[in-house]
């Protein structure tokens, strides 16, 4: 198939890398030409603009910033005719009425609009081994299968257009409460001068345990940060859309404005590109 991607950021990059791998023309696209340049190298090929990459184009994979981005990119005037019997696949994490927005606008335009956001990060990525949660009907479902087999083995379809993004919203809410309660308890621990092998031996033969706290811990216990999987500025964008999402399902969203404050505190404090572990610097600044 001939794919057109845009965004070849932290996650797109290595799905782009995943469809050259299997054998799908590829043609991309991103706002910093310096991030096509490995793929360039690849086989794959650079549009200079984004409404060039989806010439002839069979599917359109975006893995954006966020749904003013995919606005702004896929429906301006140049764009927005390019869309005509193009299929749309989304797989940035955005908000469930913006999906319904972005499907409502694309297939006025005459093209077709799907979901697919995922679970995992880069590693999974790179492996075609991440989770696939997919929105549409059926028949798109079936009709994506071919493409959605070059980054995870078990696609699920959740529902129609928004309720992939509802749930991958969930998802990314645990990430950052989980995260957040591990850091508080680890900084009381060590504040304490309790030993941390035995906090986490107490945790994990319990049923608290979750096991992003392992795949955390040396990083708080270390103050190292670098090389992000998923960065605070991402996870801080997800939390505001969790919050927003949650008020207008009627929910009390009160956590998430908490936690949003402590990642902006970390984004102040210049680790907006680092790993969201990071949320451990501003909850106990002593340590990390």
């Amino acid at each position: 198939m001939h794919i057109a991607l845009i965004g070849t950021g932290l996650m797109g990059e290595p799905l782009a890398r995943r469809l050259l791998e299997g054998g799908h023309r590829v043609t991309i696209w991103n706002r910093s030409p310096e991030k096509t340049r490995a793929l360039a190298e690849e086989g794959a090929v650079v549009a200079d603009h984004a409404h060039e990459a989806l010439e002839d184009a069979d599917w359109v994979v975006t893995m954006l910033a966020n749904a003013d981005a995919m606005q702004s990119v896929l429906l301006n005037n140049q764009a927005r005719p390019m869309l005509a019997g193009r299929k749309v696949l989304n797989m940035a994490t955005i908000a469930p009425h913006e999906a319904r927005q972005l499907q409502e606008q694309v297939e006025a335009a005459g093209g077709t609009f799907m979901e697919c956001t995922v679970l995992g990060s880069i590693p999974e990525a790179k492996s075609g081994s991440l989770i696939l949660m997919f929105g549409g009907t059926e028949a798109q479902f079936e009709e994506a299968a071919p493409l959605l087999d070059a980054f995870g083995p078990k696609p699920l379809h959740i529902g129609e257009v928004g309720k992939a993004a509802a749930l991958k919203l969930a998802m990314n809410q645990l990430i950052a409460g989980l995260t957040t309660s591990f850091a508080l308890s680890l900084g009381l621990v060590r504040r304490e001068g309790l030993d941390v092998e035995q906090f986490m031996e107490v945790v994990r033969d319990s049923a608290l345990y979750a096991p992003t706290f392992d795949k955390k811990l040396n990083r708080m216990l270390e103050g190292h940060f670098d090389n992000p999987n998923f960065p605070v500025a991402h996870l801080l964008k997800d939390v505001y859309l969790m919050e927003d999402a949650a008020r207008k399902d009627g929910l009390d969203g009160t956590l998430m404005q908490t936690i949003g404050r402590l990642l902006e505190k970390a984004e102040m404090e210049g680790l907006d590109q680092s790993d969201y572990s990071a949320l451990y610097k501003v909850i106990d600044p002593d340590h990390a």
